[in-house]
């Protein structure tokens, strides 16, 4: 089954807009703006996506990165896209992470607006751990290590819910990966998924007992298990079964283990855990580098809501790891809204 990329087509917008919105942007800016939203709105579906890269790791989840992202994609994906994301503790990275990124700089409350299980206009509509609600009886569907397979017949019956009709991208986290089925049960589980509800799947079209919105499945590697990351069935080699599947098939992956095991200066630490702690490093790689820099000028705080408290993610005593979480899925996001990732247009 092919992967699914947004499809925009615009009319004679031919402004360009810079990769970060402020607050002080002059009136052509805001008017350009308005008519971006208002193509957006009446235009938007969903197809194959194209270009080469697919996997958010280490090199993307960074805020350069982000900001160096056409900001029409942002803005595309912000009002289009409505996410199901199902997780547990470790999941929180992600969310925490987006629930903080709005209140880091000048612009961004605009930029990167979100809402938890509650649309409104003009911010990324966020459904945040519900498909566990819709696990068959006897299942535990909270996260994909609970119960290896329950994750299918929960997404099922979540996206066949009339309520969920406007959902279009989901993704589920791992709590610990390893020792799971990756290639027995989450693979083909994901593909049967995707064949079901992604563009042109069984399950998609205007008859009866069929949904309209086709759906993009958003794959996950685990997180980092500190000196215990290497060997079968741990998480590099659970990550690489994953990621090489989603180069070979053009489907988006959020890559924890990358993310995980390298510092930001590039370096990557095998050893690593999921809160940057590493014997061959000897320290904590994400706690040094927020300590040497500044709050609001390098990273931000995570927080438990959008606007809420502060919030570190799940077992990190630092703000770095769910920044960059969120930073990877920000390209992810633009990724599915059209952007080829590499193109500054």
């Amino acid at each position: 089954m092919k992967m699914i990329l947004v499809s925009v087509f615009m009319l004679e917008v031919v402004a360009f807009l810079g990769a970060c919105s402020s607050d002080d942007k002059s009136e052509p800016e805001k008017q350009q703006s308005e008519i971006t939203e208002e193509v957006v709105e009446e235009s938007f579906a969903v197809k194959e996506i194209e270009g080469t890269l697919f996997v958010a790791d280490f090199s993307v989840a960074k805020e350069d990165v982000l900001r160096s992202i056409p900001q029409k994609y942002i803005d595309i994906a912000r009002q289009n896209l409505h996410i199901a994301y199902q997780h547990t503790s470790h999941g929180t990275h992600v969310s925490r992470g987006l629930y903080g990124l709005p209140d880091y700089k000048d612009g961004d409350a605009e930029l990167f607006a979100i809402t938890i299980d509650a649309p409104e206009e003009n911010k990324l509509d966020f459904d945040d751990c519900t498909l566990e609600n819709y696990a068959e009886p006897g299942k535990r569907a909270v996260d994909l290590s609970r119960d290896e397979t329950a994750f299918i017949q929960a997404t099922r019956n979540y996206l066949d819910d009339k309520d969920n009709a406007d959902v279009n991208v989901v993704m589920w986290s791992w709590c610990n990966i390893a020792g799971h089925d990756v290639e027995g049960n989450y693979l083909p589980g994901m593909k049967t998924l995707i064949d079901e509800y992604g563009v042109g799947g069984s399950k998609i079209g205007d008859g009866d007992g069929l949904r309209k919105n086709a759906v993009v499945f958003i794959f996950m590697t685990g997180h980092a298990n500190r000196g215990s990351n290497t060997g079968d069935g741990n998480p590099k080699e659970q990550a690489k079964l994953i990621t090489d599947y989603c180069n070979a098939n053009n489907y988006m992956c959020l890559d924890y283990y990358s993310i995980d095991t390298h510092c930001m200066e590039d370096n990557y630490w095998e050893d690593a855990g999921d809160d940057g702690s590493s014997t061959a490093y000897d320290g904590n790689f994400y706690k040094d580098w927020q300590n040497a820099h500044q709050l609001g000028v390098h990273y931000y705080e995570n927080k438990h809501a959008p606007g809420g408290d502060v919030e570190f993610g799940s077992h990190t005593e630092q703000h770095i790891t769910s920044n960059r979480k969120a930073y990877a899925m920000w390209w992810i996001l633009a990724r599915i809204s059209g952007w080829d990732g590499e193109s500054a247009e």
